[in-house]
């Protein structure tokens, strides 16, 4: 197996980009790509190119977060994003990961890979929890900032199809994020879109769920548009990072004051796994489903262990053969011949709002 890193994406590329490589080529056994300028990867990885078995591929140009994500992806063919992204589809790679600008690679992807028929808009799945067996996965995470109720469907169906082969769940709960559990509740498209989750015979569609029951747990598939999903998804990281932070203060105060190691102390009162949990870097990443190819979305500020994780990630997807598996769904040739249907209603993506 082969995954092509975008080496040159991200606030603390290349260096923390390449640290994190190695650690993934070390601990997983795969091969690495690192896609960016050839003379400064080389330096950076120096003997890891051939003891962990790295690559490097040439890429001159960067596409930088405040380009415009179609326009720089056309005018930028060199760039680390579409040279990844072209890896995967000339099946010189078997996934793509990259920190960088999340609408150049949705639109890369989009352009070069393509949707996989049938699938109306492809959408960002983004797990929540990164120490649980089961963690809830939310989609859209923030890919498609306008969606239709037909969309939400979809959404609903890879969701359960990414959480089935990287979970291990035989019937995902589905849950429609809304403002109130009652199927009046909600936008309009959110009043639209319930019927269409309850008719679907192949979804385990439990009703709508609230914000408080996200940290719950009560849904394994949080479906919601874009645009929803994105605020949800910071609003949540900026909670864990307070938390975080405060919790990391106070725990150094009394390590300092009862002469214990910082490590030993949060595992004494409990805090070492709640802490580990709800850290971004244990998950790494997002996964773009429903394109020709497995693409993992990394957080922006990324550093090496979150890299590290978000191949790690790319590594699962690609080996559970996720494209695929979604092909077969859309032919209605699952592995439990319960014939899941995507059922487009035809209409083209028009943009992303990945970010």
């Amino acid at each position: 197996m082969k995954i092509v890193v975008d080496a040159a994406g991200g606030d603390y590329a290349p260096h923390e980009i390449v640290k994190g490589a190695i650690k993934a080529a070390q601990e997983f056994g795969i091969e690495i790509a690192l896609v960016g300028k050839k003379n400064v990867l080389h330096v950076l990885a120096g003997r890891s190119l051939s003891k962990h078995g790295i690559s490097i591929v040439d890429a001159r140009q960067t596409i930088n977060d405040h380009e415009s994500p179609v326009k720089a992806v056309a005018s930028k063919p060199d760039s680390s994003i579409v040279v990844g992204i072209n890896m995967v589809k000339k099946g010189k790679a078997d996934a793509f990961v990259s920190a960088g600008h999340s609408g150049a690679v949705f639109a890369a992807a989009m352009l070069y890979l393509g949707k996989i028929e049938g699938v109306e808009r492809p959408a960002i799945g983004c797990f929540l929890d990164s120490l649980t067996s089961a963690p809830p996965l939310l989609i859209d995470a923030g890919a498609n900032v306008e969606c239709r109720p037909t969309h939400l469907l979809q959404f609903a169906r890879l969701g359960s199809i990414y959480s089935e082969h990287i979970l291990g769940l035989q019937s995902p709960r589905v849950g429609l994020l809304s403002n109130g559990a009652e199927d009046t509740k909600g936008t309009r498209l959110v009043q639209e879109t319930h019927p269409l989750l309850k008719d679907a015979e192949d979804l385990n569609f439990i009703g709508n769920i609230e914000g408080h029951d996200i940290a719950r747990r009560s849904a394994d598939v949080i479906v919601t548009d874009g645009f929803t999903g994105n605020v949800v998804l910071k609003t949540i990281e900026g909670l864990n990072e307070t938390f975080l932070t405060t919790a990391q203060k106070m725990s150094l105060t009394l390590s300092s004051a009862h002469h214990t190691r910082l490590r030993d102390l949060l595992r004494d009162i409990g805090l070492g796994a709640l802490i580990k949990r709800m850290d971004y870097r244990e998950f790494g990443g997002a996964c773009l489903l429903g394109v020709n190819g497995n693409v993992i979305i990394a957080h922006g500020r990324s550093h090496a262990k979150a890299i590290k994780n978000a191949i790690g990630l790319a590594k699962q997807t690609a080996a559970q053969k996720i494209p695929q598996a979604i092909k077969e769904a859309n032919n209605g040739k699952t592995d439990d011949n319960r014939g899941k249907q995507l059922q487009p209603d035809g209409a083209a993506v028009q943009d992303s709002g990945a970010g």
